[in-house]
């Protein structure tokens, strides 16, 4: 497509949040992963991370709380264990996934996976959630299936409807599917909107979903990640159709960047962004520029 811009990281990172001490829940093997950045209703920055390999039990995963007085500060405050699955609310034990806040109005929104479905809850200081259930007392919205582990939620307004786009690897092939909502309540039949090319197919192939939208050229961008550590890579593709990025090809494909679980954030007309460690102990930020893609 004319006109299509890639990202580039511009300058050095800064590392924002470790390896949290978790007490009796701490384990060598632990590792900070998927995790989301936001800013509070205080001013404060938030981020909270999924860490597995804890000793929570179950699927060993939890979640971690940091916080920042500016998104340049490195080394945020480490404020505890912020959630943990809760088996009441059908979750799956230790299996918490993924947060991704949203703010809308005097709400925060927060959707997580809990290694079978996508969940919702609701903050008025986007500090302490409270999960959203249904009649049944049920915090999920939608998954997959048993087997598919949605997972890796991320919220995204475009024109009336919001967009959840999530992973899961039904038949073990990993691809990224959306659902929309008028209301959050409400939602879609789920549609993929990538999978297979140069990417791979594999179940984890299509990981970390993130998709912006540019005022530039008015295009969609999603980030989906295939490999995490010292190898890690992220891809990253454009379209028009902010359901569509390309179906067993690489027709959307724009570039890569050797970074695992981006988070894209936007904050006072300047673009960051956030993303793993290489070493999987701790997260970190970059400012992040657009260039033409001709330039590379």
């Amino acid at each position: 497509m004319a006109g299509t811009l890639v990202p580039q990281i511009d300058g050095e990172w800064w590392q924002v949040a470790g390896d949290p001490d978790l007490g009796p829940l701490s384990d060598p093997k632990q590792q900070p992963v998927d995790f989301a950045v936001w800013q509070a209703a205080d001013g404060t920055w938030q981020l909270w991370s999924c860490i597995r390999h804890t000793r929570c039990g179950g699927k060993t995963r939890l979640f971690h709380r940091w916080e920042g007085k500016q998104l340049t500060d490195r080394d945020w405050t480490a404020k505890g264990i912020a959630m943990q699955a809760d088996a009441r609310f059908g979750e799956t034990p230790g299996g918490l996934q993924a947060p991704h806040v949203l703010r809308l109005g005097d709400v925060f929104h927060m959707l997580y996976g809990d290694w079978v479905r996508i969940c919702h809850a609701t903050s008025r200081d986007g500090k302490a959630f409270e999960r959203v259930t249904d009649a049944a007392g049920q915090s999920g919205l939608f998954g997959e299936g048993a087997d598919a582990n949605a997972r890796d939620p991320m919220l995204l307004r475009a024109g009336d409807l919001f967009h959840c786009y999530y992973t899961a690897f039904p038949g073990q092939k990993g691809v990224v599917f959306c659902r929309t909502s008028k209301d959050l309540t409400a939602w879609s039949e789920a549609k993929v909107v990538s999978a297979g090319g140069s990417a791979g197919d594999g179940p984890f192939s299509h990981e970390c979903p993130h998709v912006v939208r540019l005022a530039d050229d008015g295009l969609y961008y999603l980030f989906h990640t295939q490999r995490y550590g010292a190898n890690a890579q992220t891809s990253v593709y454009a379209s028009k159709d902010p359901l569509n990025f390309g179906l067993g090809d690489d027709t959307c494909l724009v570039g890569r960047l050797p970074i695992a679980a981006p988070e894209l954030i936007l904050h006072e007309g300047k673009w960051h962004i956030a993303s793993l460690l290489p070493t999987l102990k701790g997260i970190r930020i970059a400012r992040l520029k657009w260039i033409p893609r001709t330039s590379q």
